[in-house]
């Protein structure tokens, strides 16, 4: 664990300007977004493009230097891809210029929606949501230890020790056609939203529209289903990582939801919003 809470600097460019006080700049709140994230949006330029790209990639947080440390120290994310993909030939290149790491310049993106809120007018509705930003720099990674660890670190991201309960370490054919991008972070920040609706004091104050509208916080949160076995599988029942993984998870996500919605339900008074 960090001696202190740490932060990412604030830049120009991750400055949260709009409702700032529900941002945040803490190493362990973005990266905790991120590593329950399961998909994030990764962001680019291309040389011969007019518009940025965005691809969907499978990304963790990580210390292959440190492999203990926590979502609160400094970390760096690693990308999950194929070998010949645009991003990857790219990251090959370079990017940046000497006054800049160097890697490909990119931006990452995760959000959770935690609950759906409804107001008194549609204008005052809102989500409840965590969302981060991370801008870094994406190089392959070419050591071979370091990329069967983020490998690994990715595949276990999606199902707690997975990793272990397959067919490892991957073949040659499967080593070359996969690539893993390291992103050295730059800065970052997270913007989160919580608790019950809020609406103006007129419209708060008036008998007939509150007697009329319901007013409150619908809870979200992703569920994994049953786990169903493929054609050829041979096991008679579900292994117990996969199932405590799938239980726990789904716990967790709902826990988290009911604590976004009811997070400033006991303190009276107009929130933020």
């Amino acid at each position: 664990m960090p001696v202190q809470s740490l932060e990412y600097p604030k830049q120009p460019f991750s400055t949260v300007r709009r409702y700032d006080s529900r941002a945040t700049y803490s190493l362990e709140q973005i990266h905790q977004i991120i590593n329950t994230s399961h998909l994030v949006n990764v962001s680019f330029t291309v040389p011969d493009s007019p518009f940025p790209q965005t691809l969907p990639m499978i990304g963790q947080m990580g210390s292959f230097d440190r492999p203990s440390a926590d979502t609160g120290d400094v970390l760096d994310l690693y990308l999950h891809g194929y070998v010949s993909s645009r991003i990857m030939n790219l990251s090959r290149k370079g990017g940046g210029d000497s006054k800049e790491p160097a890697g490909l310049p990119i931006t990452v993106a995760a959000s959770h929606v935690d609950g759906l809120v409804l107001s008194l007018t549609p204008n005052s509705h809102s989500y409840n949501y965590r969302s981060a930003t991370l801008f870094g720099y994406a190089t392959p990674v070419t050591d071979t230890a370091e990329k069967l660890w983020a490998m690994e670190l990715i595949t276990n991201s999606v199902v707690r020790d997975r990793w272990r309960n397959t067919r490892v370490p991957p073949n040659g054919a499967e080593m070359q056609s996969t690539s893993v991008l390291k992103v050295k972070i730059t800065a970052g920040s997270a913007k989160i939203r919580s608790g019950p609706p809020s609406d103006e004091k007129g419209d708060a104050q008036d008998e007939a529209l509150l007697n009329r509208v319901w007013t409150g916080v619908v809870p979200v949160h992703s569920v994994f289903g049953e786990p169903i076995p493929s054609p050829y599988n041979q096991l008679g029942q579900v292994p117990g990582y996969l199932g405590e993984y799938v239980k726990g998870t789904n716990a967790y996500a709902e826990e988290t939801a009911l604590e976004q919605a009811g997070k400033a339900m006991k303190p009276k008074g107009k929130t933020d919003d």
